[in-house]
């Protein structure tokens, strides 16, 4: 089994110290785990980020971060998910993994009734049907270290995206977003999509089902208190 966990609603400086820290501390016997979490309102800058793409933050904070590609927004209402794979033992590729990322947000979205696809240019998943043809619903930002991921995608269910207007999101001016709750109605509920996403990932990946778990907040902790500097990173953000 895939342990699978909901992290609730956190601060993103918590989260993205646990996950590093696991992936500096897991070994070859390490169970995968994928985090599934919603962020209190923050701004992210990947590695190739540019000042020029922060129009306005305002009071939301900005923290630099170690995926690649440019600047994006998270806040309640979105589901963010993190696969910590081991991708070497797993033998996936990243680029393998961002595809796996696209397809399962494709595929779930189908299910309710959403027309969605990749774009070859521009990692994450856009609208391919109708008015809003184009708009972004799904972003993509990884990081491989020792062989295994950290950091993910995160996919607009039902939040505020004015925040988004604050930035050229991943880089890219005038870049419309969208959400579920703007397309369907009743809006899905943040668990029930989760499940379905994370359900697709694994059978994607040819991975064992999922397994909910509830978070350690102790082990989380201890997680989120300390990074340890290591070499050797590919990253993938769109």
């Amino acid at each position: 089994m895939t342990i699978v966990r909901n992290l609730g609603c956190r601060p993103y400086e918590s989260v993205w110290r646990a996950m590093s820290h696991y992936t500096d501390i897991r070994n070859q016997e390490s169970a995968d785990e994928i985090w599934c979490v919603e962020h209190e309102p923050v701004f992210t800058q990947g590695q190739a980020g540019k000042a020029e793409h922060l129009l306005n933050t305002g009071d939301i904070p900005v923290v630099q971060v170690d995926r690649g590609g440019q600047v994006t927004y998270h806040g309640p209402g979105q589901l963010v998910v993190y696969p910590l794979l081991d991708l070497r033992r797993a033998k996936i590729g990243v680029r393998e993994l961002v595809t796996a990322l696209e397809t399962a947000t494709v595929a779930m979205l189908k299910g309710f009734g959403i027309a969605a696809a990749p774009r070859a240019d521009a990692p994450g998943v856009y609208l391919s049907e109708g008015p809003r043809t184009g708009n972004k619903i799904a972003s993509i930002g990884l990081r491989v270290r020792r062989g295994c991921s950290f950091h993910g995608i995160a996919i607009n269910i039902d939040m505020d995206l004015a925040p988004f207007l604050r930035i050229n999101p991943c880089g890219y001016a005038g870049m419309q977003m969208v959400q579920m709750a703007e397309l369907v109605q009743p809006v899905p509920e943040w668990q029930q999509v989760a499940e379905i996403f994370v359900g697709e990932l694994l059978s994607i990946l040819s991975l064992p089902p999922a397994d909910w778990q509830p978070l350690d907040e102790d082990t989380f902790a201890h997680l989120s208190a300390s990074v340890q500097a290591t070499e050797n990173q590919e990253t993938t953000n769109g």
